[in-house]
């Protein structure tokens, strides 16, 4: 366990002196001093929500750091910049005399995200958007598809099974049910919405079978999409986009976190929006969880920003 020889200032303060210290005595440019602070902040309440102190932080603490990274998606790149984010961090920290012994100076990159789909930058998603053929007429039905799955880091199960009964286009919800038949509200972007209820008079059109009763997301037969279909139209689209990566609706899902993640999105705000915790469910909590996450995404997610 390190002491620290100084007290420690409180984190936005050292922060804020961490920031100095990148841009006036190692010349980073700014772009990179944000994005080491963006890490810096990932970090802090990582060690918050665990109750760990700076001085009390070992290697072993950053590797579940990572790990927890890892576990949401976040892409090999943006791990990467993250763990060079921290080692400067942790410099700084030894510099000014706060830590004895530098904790992440024999953090190794692990061998994290060398399984996850490639991420797509906004600018190919919006490509893909953009490729969507006019006139046809799946066309609003999977531009929907793509806005609900990026803006919302839904699982294509999650979509195939999304239903008419739990989802709430004036206050922009919908409640999904993830692994486990744990049940967790999402919220849905501006264009998602707009998107949707564009899609739904279409939808209307169509001779439903029982079982699409209460889908959103229909074939041309009135029948429930099935995974393999939305991995085939998200697929398509990349192709017909010129992107040259693997994509697929899962691709999606994590281009969702990693942007979020990227644009300073709280680490548990993530998770809960991604579904890797149930959420309580009384009605103060929803209340509470609704707004909280929607600002996240109102701050951070670039399918939610308004400019």
């Amino acid at each position: 366990m390190n002491q620290g020889r100084r007290p420690l200032k409180p984190d936005e303060s050292i922060l804020l002196d961490f920031e100095s210290h990148l841009l006036l005595e190692r010349s980073l440019s700014g772009n990179t001093v944000k994005a080491y602070g963006v890490d810096v902040r990932h970090l802090l309440e990582f060690l918050n929500s665990t109750g760990l102190k700076l001085t009390d932080v070992t290697t072993d603490h950053l590797h579940t750091f990572l790990s927890t990274l890892h576990d949401l998606g976040i892409s090999a790149r943006s791990q990467a910049r993250l763990i060079a984010g921290v080692r400067s961090f942790f410099r700084f920290l030894g510099l000014e005399g706060y830590i004895v012994s530098d904790p992440a100076e024999l953090l190794e990159s692990p061998s994290l995200g060398r399984d996850l789909p490639d991420v797509l930058t906004v600018e190919e998603i919006d490509a893909m958007i953009a490729a969507l053929p006019a006139g046809k007429e799946e066309t609003p039905r999977n531009h929907a598809i793509i806005e609900t799955i990026y803006g919302s880091g839904l699982r294509v199960s999650e979509l195939c099974d999304a239903r008419l009964s739990r989802l709430n286009l004036d206050d922009a919800l919908l409640i999904v049910e993830g692994k486990g038949s744990k049940q967790r509200i999402v919220p849905l972007s501006p264009a998602a919405v707009s998107l949707i209820t564009d899609y739904l008079p279409q939808r209307a059109r169509l001779n439903i079978k029982p079982a699409g009763r209460d889908t959103i997301f229909l074939n041309r037969r009135g029948a429930p999409l099935t995974r393999v279909m939305v991995f085939y139209i998200i697929r398509d689209l990349a192709a017909m986009a010129g992107i040259k990566k693997t994509v697929s609706p899962h691709t999606l899902r994590h281009s969702f976190a990693t942007h979020l993640l990227e644009g300073g999105a709280n680490l548990r705000a993530i998770q809960e929006m991604l579904g890797h915790e149930s959420i309580a469910t009384t009605e103060l909590y929803l209340h509470l969880d609704r707004s909280r996450l929607r600002r996240e995404l109102l701050e951070h997610h670039p399918h939610f920003r308004v400019d």
